[in-house]
């Protein structure tokens, strides 16, 4: 490896010391002083946290050197003038030309949200606690889609460069009116499935994605337009996950009569 490496990899790590220091000051702070209680296992816990250390000042530069620099350049690619269609009469931007982009921004959001370990972990704990009654594999499409639906129209208001508040409002009325009519036991499951979407793999490649889209369209400012992907990467999956209970619920209400009917005749 480069000598440049390491001098980056060590200015990452100082950086990600300062940045946790002041969790293990306040996580010590509560087991010496007001729980009065000696660390267990210090030996271990000072190498898990050094593990710690080095495994975010890696993410770090593999954010920047690599996550980062593929969105903007994937973005860029999407948004060549060889792949889009010319400018309108009075240089205005027909966001059917960018079709494309929304599919892009649909599949990656997709993509990343099924890989992301807090989704996993989550749907995983779903499962068991509910006796199989949510399945993971069902939660985290469910989740999956709402993102990827998300992103696309995220996409869609930097192409054309609506005001965010207009979604995101949007968004949470139908949340309501979804919240009212669904299941006690799937309205927390659901509100939690849109935090965890807003995690180590998703936020990178969605914020380079938005902030990448936003510097190649004329018009749109990386400040301004740029962001946003995240909130639609939240609100969406609620939506999807109350969706797919409330289809789910339909469809068993719809064989439980079947299959009586079908015991009766015997």
């Amino acid at each position: 490896m480069s000598e440049g490496f390491f001098d980056i990899l060590l200015t990452t790590l100082l950086r990600t010391v300062k940045d946790v220091a002041p969790i293990v000051l306040l996580l010590a702070f509560f087991q010496v002083v007001v729980l009065r209680r000696r660390l267990p296992q210090p030996r271990r816990m000072i190498v898990g946290f050094g593990f710690v250390l080095v495994g975010l000042a890696l993410f770090l530069i593999g954010l920047e050197e690599a996550l980062f620099p593929i969105g903007e350049t994937m973005a860029a690619q999407l948004t060549a003038p060889e792949m889009l269609g010319t400018l309108g009469e009075k240089g205005e931007i027909d966001w059917r030309n960018y079709l494309l982009v929304y599919a892009f921004g649909a599949a990656i959001g997709f993509a990343t949200t099924v890989a992301e370990p807090a989704l996993i972990a989550v749907a995983m704990k779903a499962e068991e606690v509910s006796g199989g009654a949510i399945k993971s594999w069902g939660l985290r499409i469910a989740v999956a889609l709402g993102v990827a639906i998300g992103v696309s129209l995220g996409c869609f208001r930097i192409v054309t460069g609506t005001p965010l508040p207009w979604y995101i409002i949007a968004a949470y009325v139908v949340v309501i009116v979804q919240t009212f009519r669904a299941s006690k036991t799937i309205i927390p499951l659901a509100y939690d499935s849109g935090g965890v979407t807003t995690s180590t793999v998703t936020v990178p490649v969605v914020a380079a994605l938005g902030l990448g889209l936003a510097a190649s369209i004329p018009g749109r400012s990386p400040l301004i337009d740029g962001f946003g992907l995240i909130a639609f990467a939240s609100v969406f999956p609620i939506m999807t996950v109350l969706a797919y209970s409330f289809v789910s619920s339909q469809i068993a209400r719809r064989r439980s009569p079947a299959i009586a009917r079908g015991g009766n005749s015997n």
